[in-house]
């Protein structure tokens, strides 16, 4: 177990960027790539990597510096503070005798799983392994039940494999996505509730009429509706909102127009490394498995840098803020995520085929859920977070994050384990 958790530990020093090159790198090799096509295929990849994190932190660096004058001007008071993603995924992979177990068994649980057709998804994106780790983390430190928790974060893996083969062919139509699903809990959960939405507003009339996609955006206002010249003003407006300086106006305007410019070229990056191993799966599937088609499932970065879906994320930051303010009983105070936005929104937007519109409406929707389940998840995340010796904000009585709050799917799970094992909190 030291040795695995050494690996664990190596994981979590070298982040997706590092990790993720290594194995497409192997895929590759195992699908019958050349090794020199399956070094550069690994090495595009972690650089689209880079490229997408560096893209997403400067939007995030410059979202919150408006975000903390909003929390400032309008005085909000919420008790769980949005601490983001690295450190609730941080928590996950520390969290004690409980992560070897699960990573020798989702690994294994998905290779039996394809095998017996149930699903489709051979997920390589094991660093977001961590989004079960959390459930299994936390349904150990209350019961003390390794099997239960290992239970947990498999059940869940299993129910998202199958949502990810559902969701793939929505994937492949709006990005021309061949042989790639997203089996990403925090993201591809919501297309079981996102698409049913988009369908429910085919019928309300005069709603079902409105659409804001990119294109009849820049079809009615010229230039003024490109995705960049929106992404400027959507920003401008953000800081404006917030009674920020001029240069601090300035700055986020022309920061989410590059956000806007530069996500969807570092997405084409991405899918240049990515495309060769796709088709190598599919020719060793069809070689050996006439009748089988396997997907590769993927971290949701490879999906998120749609201009829809960038302006859909701007657009929710206010939103947000004000649900916050307003449900009663909620206590998350949203932060350190609000930069990542577009990672709870893909399938908000998705299914309408890109109209902000409806993305800002259904995420509005998804957000509700979010909140809550942030809330309801903040006494776990926090009990994680003093057993690994997470530093807390000043101020802070209980932290939490909207990554683990989108996670509906192994919210409920966790509800359920907790409840046969007499926890009713």
């Amino acid at each position: 177990m030291d040795t695995l958790m050494n690996v664990v530990n190596f994981i979590m020093d070298a982040g997706p960027a590092v990790f993720m090159p290594i194995i497409i790198t192997i895929m590759g090799l195992i699908f019958g790539q050349k090794i020199g096509n399956a070094i550069r295929g690994g090495i595009i990849v972690g650089i689209a990597f880079i490229g997408i994190g560096i893209i997403i932190d400067l939007l995030g660096d410059s979202i919150m510096v408006v975000v903390n004058q909003m929390v400032e001007h309008y005085n909000f008071k919420l008790t769980a503070v949005d601490v983001g993603w690295p450190i609730a995924a941080a928590i996950a992979w520390g969290s004690g005798k409980v992560v070897p177990f699960i990573l020798i068994a989702l690994p294994l649980l998905n290779i039996v799983l394809l095998s017996v057709r149930w699903t489709k998804t051979l997920m390589v994106d094991i660093w977001n392994y961590w989004q079960p780790l959390f459930l299994g983390g936390a349904v150990f430190l209350f019961t003390g039940s390794i099997w239960y928790a290992v239970l947990g974060a498999c059940l869940a893996m299993a129910i998202m494999w199958k949502i990810a083969d559902f969701s793939q062919p929505y994937i492949k139509d709006f990005y021309g996505l061949e042989g790639i699903s997203v089996p990403h809990i925090e993201t591809g959960a919501w297309a079981l509730i996102g698409i049913p939405l988009n369908k429910l507003i085919d019928r309300i009339p005069v709603i079902n009429k409105i659409n804001w996609s990119p294109d009849k955006i820049q079809e009615k206002l010229g230039v003024f509706g490109d995705v960049t010249v929106m992404g400027l003003v959507i920003g401008g407006l953000l800081a404006i909102f917030a009674r920020a300086d001029a240069m601090t106006v300035l700055t986020t305007a022309i920061t989410t127009a590059a956000a806007m410019f530069l996500l969807p070229r570092m997405i084409g990056v991405l899918m240049e490394g990515l495309s060769p191993l796709s088709e190598a799966a599919g020719d060793f599937m069809k070689k050996r498995f006439k009748d089988r088609e396997i997907f590769i499932g993927l971290d949701s970065a490879i999906i998120v840098g749609h201009p829809s879906i960038i302006a859909t994320a701007l657009l929710m930051v206010p939103t947000i803020l004000i649900l916050a303010v307003i449900l009663p009983g909620n206590i998350t105070l949203p932060l350190a995520e609000l930069g990542g936005l577009v990672f709870f929104l893909v399938w908000a937007v998705v299914p309408s085929k890109g109209n902000i519109f409806r993305g800002w409406l259904i995420g509005t929707l998804f957000m509700i859920p979010i909140l809550y389940v942030a809330s309801d998840y903040a006494v776990a995340m926090t009990a994680l977070g003093s057993e690994v010796g997470f530093e807390f904000p000043e101020g802070a009585t209980l932290i939490t994050c909207l990554s683990v709050g989108s996670q509906w799917l192994t919210w409920i799970i966790y509800k359920v384990q907790m409840f046969f094992a007499g926890f009713l909190f």
